[in-house]
């Protein structure tokens, strides 16, 4: 493929249906969030094992980032996402009619693999179109998650006022088998040839961090693993229990709901202001600064817990952690094989939902052992620490190779 085809009007416009796909498929990450107290009361279960649901819809959507961005390496994204989307439909229609947790947690697993093809695997695929503005592309890519927490609340919050959490699950089945496969038929074009360069410029001529930190790629991925683990754990904590926590102070399911529509929100603002960063000073910089101003977010969860400064602080914690997943994607780019992209973003993504598969539970698992949400931001700021730390380290290897570049 020549330079002159990438971030072209084709590539941009791919962009365009990659985020309304990965809108529509991401889905399966949030309704189960927005109906936890209703499937707490409807199968009598504490905080905990209402949490697991999450927690094996993560766990599922780790295992569908690495294995589909396998297939994807192969064989393309457009038939990896209509697959995925008749099994995303099939398993909130089958939620729908469960009768014990455990049918509804195991359902709930198999949504998360599904699931998975409108991120990870997305966005290796994307990231593929783009050179000089991959950066904001990749971000923009995985905005469509984001947009899926900011949107579908909307469209489900009176379904499950009215008629509760199951009718809202087997509308979400309806409307992703009339959205998906128009969407995938719309990406049916495979990846072009991948470029050989391992570290271009940018649109700017500002030159990126030598593609070099002087460790292994097995190494720098196992960093990575643990820094999205650490983040992502943080992470967890107000986007999966807001709705619970609003419930406890007592303002009620529908203040959570916009809560989490409005940090998801503010999430899509965060991912396109750090793609373009990204586009500068790189992903690991980029990266560190999410991830500081994560912690300072979730440190104002604690002393201020009024309805309207939940609303406000939830806005500043959207605006602060929307760019640190999409920043990852762009790390792998910057510094690892660009013909391993679905693998390797995959298994990165990986350790990101692993973390917020475990955080999800923990959170929950806190608070049944403590009574409050206090302990549970207290954790997330401590596993925000390893993250910080990790990019800390990251940049110090890269410095000394700037300045000898």
């Amino acid at each position: 493929m020549t330079s002159e085809h990438f971030d072209s009007t084709e590539s941009w416009l791919r962009l365009a249906w990659s985020m309304a796909a990965g809108t529509v498929a991401s889905v399966g990450m949030w309704a189960v969030v927005l109906v936890l107290p209703q499937i707490q009361e409807s199968f009598s279960v504490d905080r905990a094992g209402a949490s697991a649901t999450f927690t094996a819809a993560m766990v599922g959507f780790a295992i569908g980032n690495v294995a589909l961005g396998r297939l994807v390496d192969r064989f393309g994204i457009a038939s990896v996402l209509a697959i995925a989307g008749l099994v995303i439909a099939a398993c909130f229609w089958a939620s729908a009619q469960a009768q014990t947790i455990w049918q509804l947690v195991a359902l709930q697993g198999v949504l998360g693999i599904a699931t998975a093809a409108g991120f990870g695997p997305l966005i290796a695929d994307l990231s593929h179109w783009f050179l000089r503005r991959r950066g904001i592309a990749v971000a923009a890519a995985a905005c469509g998650n984001y947009l899926a927490g900011a949107i579908w609340p909307q469209i489900l919050k009176s379904t499950i006022a009215e008629d509760g959490w199951r009718p809202a699950f087997e509308l979400v089945a309806i409307i992703v088998v009339i959205a998906s496969l128009p969407l995938a038929f719309a990406l049916r074009r495979r990846a072009p040839a991948l470029e050989t360069a391992a570290n271009p410029g940018n649109g700017s001529g500002v030159r990126r961090i030598p593609a070099d930190l002087g460790m292994s790629p097995t190494t720098l991925q196992l960093l990575l693993m643990i820094a999205g683990l650490g983040c992502c754990i943080a992470m967890s904590m107000p986007q999966v229990h807001i709705v619970a926590y609003c419930a406890d102070l007592g303002y009620g399911l529908a203040a959570g709901a916009e809560m989490v529509s409005l940090m998801l929100a503010a999430g899509v603002i965060s991912r396109l202001a750090s793609g373009y960063v990204a586009d500068y000073i790189g992903g690991v910089r980029t990266l560190l600064l999410g991830s500081f101003f994560q912690g300072l977010a979730l440190f104002l969860y604690i002393p201020f817990d009024g309805l309207a400064s939940l609303y406000v602080v939830s806005l500043v914690f959207g605006l602060a952690q929307g760019g640190i997943v999409p920043s990852y994607a762009i790390i792998v780019r910057e510094y690892l094989p660009a013909r391993e992209a679905g693998q390797r973003v995959g298994i990165v993504i990986m350790a990101t939902v692993i973390g917020m598969a475990i955080g999800g539970w923990m959170s929950g698992w806190i608070y049944d052992l403590t009574g409050s949400y206090r302990a549970a931001f207290l954790n997330g700021i401590a596993w925000n620490l390893v993250n910080i730390a990790v990019m800390l380290f990251l940049l110090q290897r890269g410095r000394p190779r700037l300045a000898a570049a």
